[in-house]
């Protein structure tokens, strides 16, 4: 507790809190600018901390790391392009319901979302940081394969009515992913002697060619839509709900309970961040809901599953940093590098030897979030005024920033083809009825899980490692069940096979559980059984039953 009070007073002061606010403000630019990533404003802070104390320095960069994460969404849900890549799946369900003329209560389920997925992180991050992060230590290439994997599988869900276009659309997306030199190996793929090819297709010029161009183009294609602004073209409410929206959050706990959990849990796996979370969060809440069809519609869940957990993604990336010394993205490993420069070396035994400092981190990334919070409930009222620009103003305005944001990422030209590029194919693929989010998820993942799967083979080429690695075996069972959720969800209640699926399910993971190290998971594993059993004691007195009414 003296350790706690003293850190209190140490992030408590008016100069930090200050600092944070101003790390927070740029965090919330940064994030809200299609091409300005959140890496590259923490890369932009690192100079400045340099003459601060080593705990106002990571709560500088704290401030812009979560007013990043809860930035993206404001130009998703009302534009319909991610300002970061975390926010991809926000904009699914976001921007329909900000279409629909519901854009002020959109944005406040984004950010009610995100303060409370962030609170629950910070809570977790204090309690069982060394606990969590050992987690991370046993992940291997083929158990990071395996995660992606199943993040893969989410193609399925993301396809809409038409299964055959989504799959299509992931498997373009993959398709992109390979083109260029190979990191691994520096081959070259799809090149066909063209420089530009050779280079490959950097993901976010794919990106807010796709959503951005693609969607500015179909708004202003009707000279008369053109001409006016969203305000206009039905009843639209622009206030933002506040209240309403953080009833609607706290109504949907067990949503936001799992969607938290999900983004610390890839937030604690080094190399895995909030681009994977975000996605695994909107799948897993689409799966567990009641009126999946509704999703990608403009419903209430795919807002809050993804805005949680890549808030949540940020704490658990801190407790990898913290606990382990190993940075989980590119934004922990520069508030690492801040804390080398203060000859702070974060180890498994940092939290016991610099208390004062570890606690001064979990009590200023838990002040960040009630800072977000307030900041950008005054950002989104002014925000929120692009709803009354016409839209050919607005695409002109919207197309020059992400033109020189996707300049800023590398400086080189041919992004801004790139940009082009995919944004007539992301045109084009509208028009034909193609849903754009396989493809993101194709461009997204493809490259992750082809550089785990390299590193895997390069270690061994025995196909049984991904058997025998329990949290590998896990994730590859997830994913075989996942595949076979939408026929599931089809035919649910109707088919006697479906009463079999869940507890074949619980059968199947505790299979993996038994396999890990320690008594809780294995625990978990007989819990899994006896669920599984009394499941298929269940189900098979349900089919019995179907049977004697048949005959």
């Amino acid at each position: 507790m003296e350790n706690i009070a003293l850190a209190f007073a140490e992030v408590a002061t008016v100069q930090t809190l200050v600092l944070m606010a101003i790390g927070a403000i740029a965090g919330l630019l940064s994030g809200a600018i299609p091409g300005f990533t959140i890496a590259m404003a923490v890369v932009l802070t690192l100079p400045f901390t340099f003459s601060m104390s080593a705990s106002q320095g990571i709560a500088t960069m704290i401030g812009v790391f979560v007013g990043g994460l809860s930035g993206g969404l404001m130009s998703g849900i009302l534009i319909g392009i991610p300002g970061t890549p975390s926010s991809v799946a926000t904009t699914f369900d976001g921007f329909p319901l900000a279409r629909s003329g519901k854009p002020g209560l959109a944005l406040g389920l984004g950010v009610w979302s995100s303060f409370f997925g962030g609170l629950i992180s910070a809570v977790l991050l204090i309690a069982v940081a060394p606990q969590l992060a050992r987690i991370g230590l046993e992940f291997q290439p083929w158990d990071y394969f395996a995660l992606v994997f199943f993040a893969l599988t989410i193609t399925a869900s993301l396809a809409g009515d038409n299964i055959t276009k989504g799959l299509m659309a992931g498997a373009f997306g993959l398709l992109i992913a390979t083109v260029g030199e190979e990191d691994i190996n520096g081959v070259s793929r799809f090149d066909f002697g063209s420089d530009y090819l050779q280079e490959g297709f950097a993901f976010l010029p794919v990106l807010i060619g796709l959503f951005a161009f693609s969607q500015l183009m179909t708004d202003i294609r009707d000279r008369v839509a053109a001409r006016q602004a969203l305000t206009q073209t039905g009843n639209f409410n622009i206030r933002i709900e506040h209240m309403k929206a953080a009833r609607m959050v706290l109504a949907r706990w067990g949503n936001l309970l799992r969607s938290s959990l999900i983004g610390v849990f890839t937030g604690v796996l080094p190399a895995a961040g909030s681009t994977i979370s975000n996605i695994l969060a909107y799948d897993q809440a689409k799966k567990a809901s009641k009126e999946p069809e509704r999703f990608g519609s403009g419903h209430a869940d795919g807002i809050v599953a993804p805005e949680a957990a890549n808030n949540a993604t940020a704490g658990g990336s801190l407790i990898t940093m913290m606990a382990l010394g190993i940075p989980g993205d590119i934004i922990t490993a520069v508030m690492l590098g801040a804390l080398l420069i203060h000859d702070v070396v974060p180890s498994p035994s940092f939290i016991s030897e610099a208390p004062v400092l570890a606690y001064s981190i979990f009590i200023a990334f838990f002040f960040a979030n009630f800072l977000v919070l307030g900041l950008q409930s005054v950002a989104l009222r002014l925000f929120v005024l692009v709803t009354r620009v016409r839209m050919y103003m607005l695409a002109a305005v919207i197309l020059a920033y992400c033109g020189i944001g996707v300049f800023a990422l590398n400086n080189i030209v041919n992004d801004m083809w790139t940009l082009f590029f995919f944004g007539i194919v992301g045109y084009m693929l509208r028009n034909l009825g193609f849903p754009l989010a396989p493809v993101i998820l194709g461009v997204v993942l493809g490259p992750i899980a082809e550089k785990w799967l390299a590193r895997a083979l390069a270690i061994s080429t025995d196909p049984m490692q991904f058997i025998i690695h329990p949290w590998s075996l896990f994730f590859i069972v997830l994913s075989l069940f996942s595949m076979a959720f939408g026929l599931y969800q089809r035919d649910r209640g109707q088919q006697i096979w479906t009463f079999f699926y869940t507890p074949l399910l619980a059968l199947c993971l505790s299979v993996p559980l038994f396999m890990m190290q320690g008594y809780i998971r294995p625990g978990l594993g007989l819990v899994l059984v006896g669920v599984g059993l009394y499941g298929l004691y269940r189900a098979d007195k349900t089919r019995r039953a179907r049977f004697a009414e048949k005959a």
